[in-house]
């Protein structure tokens, strides 16, 4: 054991320090990009971040302008609501043709809530991170006009009571650069407003600016919001998904192409526009429209560092971006970073069929879940009743094995491309039939962990590839994340660590089945152990997983070892769980800003006092799913069956349970540990309660299988199903 402890220990060394485990963004694109293209999705390993990022975004043609290059003029034109499907040639001609000479993407407007208004939308952009002004919200508030420029009433609010400390960023900064920057409409007036809300420059409509106006000022920043206005009601968000129909839309289409147009028509040559879909316009999120308008950059694809997607930036990222081209320094509060132009092949088309996806996953995520749960519930029911008279073990048996395999084929449809709603689901149920067929069709099958080894072994293997390959089967999955939503764009989710973490426990105690004692526990320390570092790390970039991963591998090992679990041994397991998650956090940290992912940024905030705010939302999000009529169903009934196979294994399910534990004991060893994770990872993260029904959701139905396949052998000593895999003869 103490020798493939020091081989993980050299392995794990080298790929941190070579291969940057722990690299930001920038660098994690360069090493995991296919030859034909930069897969800024990819997780990052190779080269020093910068040099990474440099090749990440260096096109085949023509070279756009760098990140870092300062620009004479920067323009923002924002039109809150604008999808990529509202640009034609013929209702929206100008912004069609900025688009069509832009490299383009999808730009993620998530800021605090469910869905973003145009008030809270052009506050993230002033204040470089996800900010909301603490109500229901509609339009930016209407500045007052004084001395050629304006003034935001009650600005103050926003900073002493709504909490925005950070509000007033871009504003500030370049006030303290020299930069002038005019603002035109109400939502570019509080994103240009320095910290007391004023405005050096600002004009209500792009028909009131001069040339002049514009050679004096190299920021400009303008508010299309006649597309938004219809939607307000009372100065609110409608809490419906769409209030306009085709033809009242177009006609708000038409009048927003003609305002930017306005701005267009007298932009000084050579300035560098930022086009972008500020916020949404309903009750359900959208990706919107980003383009970037310079030298080379026409039909690239527009990403971020910040999401490591190729295609896709956030709101903060339009912050970063104005002050790196305007040469102005960026606080470290500024969470984005500058978007950048990156392959050839963009179309219109494909940005909105992105967005069509994330519709899709949204329209069945609900449903998906639901059934989940009521086929969990009827699973436990029909299979007490069963078992309990020693009836259908068979099929009982293969539903359990089915009903596990579930989880992982929703990430695995998609390595093949769907387009609709039924091929999704039909791809999510052959791909779970694979497995089960899998599962049982080779000699294995004989074997009682035979069947729990292959799922377990296909869930652990599908999420630890997916980390190494850039998460590209977590995004827009049904138990992943989309980018509409906004939560998370690359890495490890919270469920998905929930099903990482379970198939992993799961899969190494059939090897410590198959070789018991020190070989067994060293795999199960140095597979966990390195499962842990991948989420962990830059590639899972998870917090709370690895706080939740630690305890169950050491509980796991420590009941293998013939050793005692107390209280206190479970607590100092969790705080070395923090003390790791914080070690990768703060390597994190100490790489640039636009390199920091999620976790070096939380340093940052415990250093300026603003993780007690992050806590607490996560806190209140991980309580409201303990209310979850999806989740909390799959908890209640999985334990409730769980306890009492423990305590009345003959009247419960006659004697499954103490049957699997007696044919292996390194099974019930990984089962307990899978519950301290899944229980830990409950507590620590926001997702709350889908983490423990998701590992009780794997782990409990192939216990039963196992179980199962074990009654009829109580009585023997039995081949573990490594042994069959390898073909050794005990």
């Amino acid at each position: 054991m103490r020798r493939a402890l020091v081989v993980l220990a050299m392995l794990v060394g080298q790929v941190i320090v070579g291969n940057g485990l722990f690299a930001g963004p920038a660098g994690a694109a360069a090493k995991l990009a296919a030859p034909s293209r930069a897969d800024t999705a990819a997780e990052l390993t190779g080269r020093s971040s910068a040099g990474a990022a440099a090749e990440l975004a260096k096109p085949t043609g023509a070279e756009p302008a760098k990140a870092g290059t300062a620009a004479e003029q920067v323009a923002l034109i924002g039109v809150p609501g604008l999808h990529w499907n509202d640009l034609t040639r013929s209702d929206t001609p100008h912004l069609w043709g900025l688009a069509k000479a832009s490299a383009i993407g999808s730009l993620s407007v998530r800021t605090v809530g469910s869905v973003t208004c145009p008030y809270d939308g052009w506050l993230t952009v002033s204040a470089g991170t996800r900010s909301a002004v603490g109500y229901g919200c509609g339009a930016a508030p209407a500045p007052e006009p004084k001395d050629g420029g304006a003034v935001i009433p009650d600005y103050r609010y926003l900073i002493d009571v709504a909490g925005q400390r950070t509000a007033g960023t871009l504003g500030e900064s370049l006030k303290a650069a020299g930069r002038c920057s005019m603002a035109i409409g109400r939502g570019a007036a509080l994103a240009l407003a320095d910290r007391q809300g004023a405005v050096q420059n600002y004009r209500p409509s792009p028909q009131q600016v001069s040339s002049a106006d514009l050679r004096k000022c190299p920021m400009i920043a303008m508010d299309v919001d006649d597309l938004i206005l219809p939607y307000l009601a009372g100065d609110r968000l409608p809490k419906v998904p769409d209030l306009l129909g085709p033809t009242e839309r177009r006609a708000a289409l038409r009048l927003a192409d003609a305002k930017a147009g306005a701005l267009l028509s007298i932009l000084p040559a050579g300035t560098t526009v930022l086009l972008a879909g500020l916020s949404d316009h309903g009750s359900v999120p959208h990706l919107r429209v980003a383009a970037l308008r310079e030298p080379g950059a026409e039909g690239r694809l527009l990403g971020a560092a910040s999401t490591r997607r190729e295609d896709i930036s956030i709101l903060t990222d339009l912050t970063a971006t104005v002050l790196t081209r305007l040469d102005v320094p960026v606080p470290a509060t500024v969470v984005g970073s500058p978007v950048r132009a990156g392959d050839t092949g963009a179309t219109f088309e494909r940005l909105s069929r992105a967005d069509g996806t994330a519709q899709e996953i949204r329209s069945i995520k609900g449903i998906y879940f639901t059934v989940v749960a009521v086929l969990q519930v009827l699973f436990y029911l029909v299979a007490f009743l069963l078992l309990r008279r020693r009836k259908g073990l068979a099929p009982v048996r293969f539903a359990a094995v089915a009903l596990a395999s579930i989880p992982v084929s929703s990430y695995l449809v998609n390595l093949l491309p769907w387009s609709d709603l039924p091929q999704l689901v039909g791809g999510v149920l052959g791909w779970a039939a694979l497995i089960t067929a899998v599962a049982f069709g080779g000699p294995w099958r004989r074997r009682p962990l035979g069947p729990l080894a292959v799922v377990a072994g296909v869930t652990a293997l599908t999420l630890a590839g997916d980390l190494l390959t850039g998460t590209t089967l977590q995004l827009n999955s049904i138990m992943g994340y989309g980018a509409d939503v906004g939560a998370r764009y690359y890495g490890l989710g919270n469920i998905p660590f929930a099903l990482l973490a379970t198939g992993t426990l799961l899969g190494t105690t059939v090897i410590a089945h198959r070789w018991p004692g020190k070989v067994g526990v060293g795999a199960i320390v140095v597979l966990g152990a390195f499962a842990m570092v991948l989420g962990g790390s830059g590639m899972g970039s998870d917090f709370g997983g690895v706080i939740a991963f630690v305890p169950g591998i050491a509980v796991t090992a420590l009941i293998l070892s013939g050793r005692r679990v107390s209280l206190v041994k479970l607590g100092a397991f969790c705080v070395f769980g923090g003390v790791i998650v914080m070690a990768f956090a703060w390597l994190n940290y100490l790489r640039p800003a636009a390199e920091q992912t999620h976790l070096g940024r939380f340093v940052g905030q415990v250093l300026t006092g603003e993780a007690l705010d992050v806590i607490w939302r996560k806190l209140q999000a991980m309580l409201s799913t303990l209310l979850s009529p999806n989740l909390m169903p799959i908890v209640i009934a999985a334990v409730a069956f769980l306890v009492y196979a423990v305590m009345r294994p003959e009247q419960a399910s006659a004697g499954v349970v103490p049957a699997a534990f007696e044919h292996s004991p390194a099974l019930r060893a990984g089962l307990i540990g899978t519950l301290v994770s899944g229980v830990v990872g409950m507590l620590v993260n926001d997702s709350g309660a889908a983490v423990l029904s998701m590992a009780l959701a794997l782990a409990v139905p192939l216990l039963l299988a196992t179980g199962i396949g074990a009654l009829p052998r109580t009585k023997r000593s039995v081949p573990g199903v490594g042994e069959q895999l390898a073909s050794v003869t005990k």
